[in-house]
């Protein structure tokens, strides 16, 4: 029995060295963004047209879940089973899928979030590089060398928001997010971000600040909300100085109206927060841009199978916000491309700046 007790003794203490080990590791290489620091660049585009106010101007925003998370995948944190993509070349369908649907939707802007560029979990392939296209601007949410879950663990992840542009940018940030996380759940989560890029109006002494978005998804609500409040008085401050504002992407909360057209069918499972008219910023004018003629988003309980209506739960969380001087002509979700390559579908805008 003297025995039995050493080896269970000395498997323990090798257990806590490992886990003591991998924790003051993954400590130490922690992602710490500064506040404010420019954004990446991916592509540059010298002969790119000047912004016009008066002119149509498209825009889609897209969640591509890291070209992993297509109609036959499913995700731990939302009560399926797996983090990674089956393969890499699971990982090449879905991404040429969402390479066809961006060139076929032809807009001067695209918005998209969940860009790997290094991560085990696609296999290496840099989606970043591969989606990059006009003046195209990155910006890293997700840097860790080693997550530790689930089981087998997710590994390296490096991820963030990508920003493309067929009209000339003078500039692009990013701007960190409070993260709502302590130690030790901090070091291997995300540390959001808005990924801001700056466009001239033709004519004028003003700019198009476009804020691309990802916000909180696994928290308590607290994590949102600050988050949100903190795009909320950016957007704000930049309206004040006479400059057109349009926010979009995955905002994780339900726009209003969204829950009626889509019920939470599966409260026990992940449940978004929700968005009001008290989160727009102050003033008369200030407006979401989504539908909710299409879903945005579905759960990832399991692969999909829209023909199975009792496990399948969906939402309307990606959407825009427009500043007052910015005119909504029509918003959509393409909901025929059906969760074919992501578990979100695009949101497009045609917009006017007055």
């Amino acid at each position: 029995m003297k025995r039995v007790f050493k080896v269970i003794g000395i498997a323990v203490l090798v257990l806590v060295v490992a886990v003591g080990g991998l924790l003051g590791w993954l400590t130490a290489t922690e992602f710490n963004p500064p506040a404010v620091e420019p954004a990446q660049v991916l592509r540059s585009a010298a002969d790119a047209r000047l912004l016009s106010a008066g002119e149509p101007l498209s825009i889609l925003s897209w969640n591509i879940g890291y070209a992993g998370l297509g109609s036959g995948s499913d995700f731990f944190m939302d009560g399926g089973k797996n983090a990674r993509a089956a393969d890499e070349a699971t990982v090449g369908r879905y991404l040429s899928g969402i390479a066809d649907t961006l060139r076929e939707a032809d807009c001067d802007l695209v918005l998209l979030q969940e860009v790997d560029s290094d991560s085990a979990r696609t296999y290496s392939v840099d989606e970043a590089a591969a989606l990059a296209s006009g003046n195209a601007s990155y910006a890293l949410n997700y840097a860790c060398p080693f997550v530790p879950i689930p089981f087998p663990p997710l590994g390296r992840v490096n991820s963030g928001l990508l920003t493309c542009s067929d009209c000339a940018v003078t500039d692009a940030q990013r701007l960190s997010l409070p993260c709502p996380f302590s130690w030790p759940l901090r070091i291997a989560n995300l540390k959001r971000c808005l990924l801001v890029t700056r466009l001239p109006v033709e004519g004028t002494d003003r700019e198009l600040v476009l804020v691309n978005l990802h916000l909180e998804a696994y928290d308590d609500g607290a994590g949102k909300l600050a988050q949100t409040q903190q795009l909320r008085g950016f957007l704000q401050e930049e309206f004040e100085k006479g400059n057109y504002v349009i926010a979009g992407g995955d905002f994780n909360q339900v726009f209003p109206g969204g829950l009626e057209a889509y019920p939470n069918t599966h409260p026990e499972l992940w449940q978004p927060g929700t968005l009001d008219e008290s989160l727009l910023p102050e003033g008369a004018d200030w407006r979401y841009a989504y539908s909710l003629e299409s879903p945005s988003c579905r759960l990832l309980n399991q692969p999909y199978d829209p023909a199975d209506t009792e496990h399948t739960q969906y939402y309307v969380i990606d959407g825009f916000i427009l500043s007052p001087n910015v005119e909504l002509l029509e918003v959509e979700t393409l909901g025929e491309l059906d969760f074919a390559d992501s578990d979100h579908n695009p949101v497009r805008v045609r917009v006017v700046l007055n």
